[in-house]
């Protein structure tokens, strides 16, 4: 019993599990390499096995490591669920929060939002990385993934912090050089700048009108998987984009873009999902009714209470 590793170690070859680097992992829990590098070894010497593969350009993790990752994982989770049940944590939001989203918006509107909130809770870290692919949110350990549209699993809590839609806009020059669709199967036959968004499929616009929703399968010269990279086709004049209001409002109003068809849209709400084990996590908490209310006071009302909304799926623990 004397030999059993130390939570903080488990946690430790977590990050690198996940990292698959010492050197990023020591600049995430602010230490050195060093220091990273004999606490696996403690703890490989503790367990009597080799956890990861190590060259002088890469690191791995070997068949044990990955069987002591998926064990460390339940066992932090119950840590953690003991922890709060005796602590001050589902009060004081602290500790490291680790959040994913897309690349434009995080950069654009989750960032600056998480600048002001460490601002305010001096206890909280928060690392946030930005992400053009679904998410597996337990297997790489987020606490809150920021979505803009897309699927939700059932075993996830799903919190709307944002109203949000995309609209097809266009150039002035792309106007005037191709003409203007009339109706939407005139897209069919436009050069559409295509995007990838997470796991929505590509080429394929599901657009809601005056007859209800429509699908319309459209392609271009130029696509993607980064927004960013289809935004400025877009400004450059190489076709229709299909884009949050969010993200083309300012455009529009300078008329470097324009809207095409604009009795269409696609419905992109904003929301905040995490793992029903987290439901009760302040840092959790804090941090989604924070970015409801900055993203509130950017885009207007959220709902009519004027707080975030609550998807209903069921609170399913895997």
């Amino acid at each position: 019993m004397n030999n059993l590793p130390p939570i903080d170690d488990l946690k430790l070859f977590c990050a690198v599990a996940r990292n698959l680097s010492f050197v990023a992992t020591a600049n995430e829990w602010g230490c050195s390499p060093a220091f990273v590098t004999k606490r696996i070894s403690l703890l490989e010497s503790a367990l009597r096995v080799r956890l990861l593969h190590r060259t002088t350009r890469r690191v791995s993790v070997t068949e044990d490591g990955h069987t002591v990752f998926r064990w460390a994982q339940r066992i932090l989770e119950d840590f953690d669920e003991m922890s709060r049940a005796v602590s001050s944590s589902r009060t004081i939001p602290r500790g490291l929060l680790r959040i994913s989203t897309s690349p434009g918006f995080g950069r654009k509107r989750v960032a600056p939002a998480l600048s002001e909130l460490v601002e305010l809770y001096p206890s909280l870290r928060v690392h946030i990385e930005l992400l053009d692919r679904p998410v597996d949110m337990l297997g790489e350990g987020f606490d809150i993934d920021v979505r803009i549209a897309g699927k939700y699993e059932p075993y996830f809590i799903v919190k709307r912090i944002s109203a949000n839609r995309r609209v097809l806009c266009a150039a002035p020059a792309y106007i005037e050089s191709h003409g203007t669709p009339r109706e939407l199967s005139d897209l069919g036959k436009h050069q559409c700048l295509v995007n990838r968004e997470r796991d929505l499929p590509m080429g394929i616009w599901r657009l809601t009108g005056p007859e209800g929703l429509k699908t319309v399968k459209v392609s271009g010269p130029l696509s993607t998987n980064n927004g960013e990279i289809v935004y400025q086709w877009a400004l450059d004049g190489h076709g229709i984009i299909l884009r949050s209001t969010w993200d083309v409002s300012a455009h529009l109003k300078t008329g470097r873009l324009v809207r095409v068809l604009p009795e269409y849209y696609q419905d992109a709400e904003v929301c905040a999902v995490y793992p029903s084990r987290l439901a009760e996590s302040a840092k959790v908490r804090v941090c989604v009714q924070f970015l409801a209310k900055k993203l509130k006071s950017e885009h207007g009302d959220v709902n009519d209470s004027g707080s975030p909304g609550t998807l209903h799926y069921p609170d399913v623990l895997l």
